[in-house]
């Protein structure tokens, strides 16, 4: 016999019991670059009531996590003074006050953990919501229609010796010198000679960078005439039909590196920038969106509820060549000067051997069954999953949630399988997509619904018992008065 409220309703049910949103917009965009605020602009002047979020200035803590983008552990201190983070922000991005002169609500330094909608497991939901949180709290906001314009992150690749403050991703350089006026680097060995390298290396050294040579492992730059112009004006080197086979550290981190030609580089930053990936967390923890809309321009939402996919988070501009086949040349060159025991989730510490061998990282313990498997007898039954690697290895469950491993991961299973990249599915992403102290993403308000069943919530027996009740001589008694139906 179930419990039932004064409404006659079981209190163990989820429906009506959900916290409130605290406010609702017709739209909410989701990062403030040029894409997220062109949208955030039309829906308002649409006569929209439009939020409009970014997480950027990001903490100094996060990106000492490599989130959202691979900082590499090369930004000055001034990114831990918030007010001057805040000011660089609205000086490097005028358009953010033309967004407030359209009628647009901005939050700035708060994060979108994840996107809620029912749908096929979930029909509990009052409205669509999205979870906020800045530096001191968490919330929800219920909305019409979601603009997702989150960009793209850096494609992280493993060689011997990149576990060490000092390497980075082009993304984050980017961001470093452009925005937050904040890199602590001087000479930069740059990897890669494509567009996304050439542009990175131009900025670098407008800014006053040395750059050291940019690296790349085919036989002829791969960037476009006029900037391969620009730089070779620059009198930048480009280092062809090579890979770096080595970063040497020291206590600041970097302090060289080592080419396959031989070459001994000085250098106190390694800048990887073969590629960009798309930033689709959000709409891959909602396990794929329905009705999901997609542009690389401004987009306005329909009257129906979307999610909506605005600039390169939607898919990244044509780039004129097989980027899939670039990056896994890469991956093949650097794997292949890469020893056994090279670090490929930093977070856990999961080495190449381990991936391979599908076993756990060294601090846990390894029995002889474990170290018997491999991921021959995973490839027996069909492509690997990175899921199923990820449960076995831990690969991919720290705290950069999987950003500096998630795709080289996928790209090594495909070289081991002997498989094209595509048919090798990436590892899924699950809310939050942000890191979040549980002190900040638990102090919600709990309705009184909820706290009337908190403790037995799903209704499962075993957690009847209330907690204080566990291990006494009272747990029995609540099982036989639920047996017998004597709750009343």
């Amino acid at each position: 016999m179930m419990e039932l409220n004064f409404n006659g309703t079981d209190i163990c049910a989820i429906n009506g019991t959900r916290s409130p949103a605290e406010a609702h917009y017709d739209i909410v965009v989701v990062g403030a670059g040029p894409s997220g605020i062109a949208a955030a602009i039309e829906a308002a002047e649409s006569g929209a009531s439009v939020l409009l979020v970014d997480e950027n200035p990001v903490s100094g803590a996060l990106m000492g996590n490599d989130v959202p983008l691979y900082f590499g552990g090369r930004m000055t201190a001034a990114t831990q003074n918030s007010d001057r983070m805040l000011e660089a922000i609205f000086m490097s991005m005028p358009a953010i006050e033309t967004a407030m002169d359209a009628g647009v609500e901005v939050l700035l330094g708060t994060t979108a953990w994840g996107v809620y909608r029912n749908g096929p497991g979930v029909a509990s939901l009052p409205e669509q919501l999205v979870g906020l949180a800045d530096g001191e709290r968490s919330w929800m906001v219920s909305f019409g229609g979601i603009v997702l314009a989150t960009g793209a992150r850096d494609l992280a690749m493993a060689f011997p010796g990149w576990n060490q403050p000092g390497v980075m991703g082009a993304a984050a350089l980017q961001m470093l010198l452009s925005r937050y006026d904040a890199f602590a680097g001087r000479r930069v060995l740059v990897l890669g000679s494509h567009d996304l390298a050439l542009e990175t290396a131009l900025l670098a050294h407008e800014r006053g960078i040395e750059i050291a040579a940019l690296v790349e492992v085919r036989d002829a730059p791969q960037g476009s005439a006029e900037l391969l112009a620009r730089v070779e004006a620059a009198g930048i080197a480009i280092r062809c039909g090579q890979v770096i086979t080595l970063a040497r550290g020291g206590v600041d981190g970097v302090s060289g590196a080592t080419l396959s030609g031989g070459e001994e580089v000085v250098c106190d930053t390694i800048c990887v920038a073969i590629g960009l990936i798309p930033s689709i967390e959000l709409v891959d923890a909602m396990h794929g969106a329905r009705a999901l809309s997609v542009t690389r321009g401004g987009y306005i939402p329909s009257s129906e509820p979307t999610v909506s996919a605005v600039g390169d988070c939607a898919g990244l501009a044509d780039i004129g060549f097989d980027h899939i086949a670039y990056r896994m040349e890469w991956m093949r060159g650097l794997s292949a000067v890469s020893a056994p025991d090279t670090i490929i989730c930093q977070c856990e510490e999961v080495t190449r051997a381990d991936l391979i061998g599908v076993q756990p990282p060294n601090y846990l313990t390894r029995p002889p069954a474990m170290c018997a498997r491999s991921l021959e007898t995973l490839i027996a039954d069909g492509p690997p999953h990175p899921d199923q690697v990820k449960r076995l290895t831990r690969a991919g469950m720290g705290v950069c949630q999987g950003r500096r491993c998630r795709d080289q991961v996928a790209m090594l299973l495909a070289i081991e399988a002997d498989k094209p990249f595509g048919t090798i599915p990436l590892a899924s992403h699950r809310a939050p997509v942000r890191p979040l102290p549980l002190k900040i993403i638990a102090d919600w308000h709990e309705t009184e619904a909820m706290t009337a069943a908190w403790d037995v919530w799903f209704g499962i027996p075993t957690q009847w018992v209330p907690v204080q009740d566990l291990g006494t001589v009272h747990e029995e008694e609540h099982r036989q008065m639920l047996y017998t139906g004597m709750y009343e």
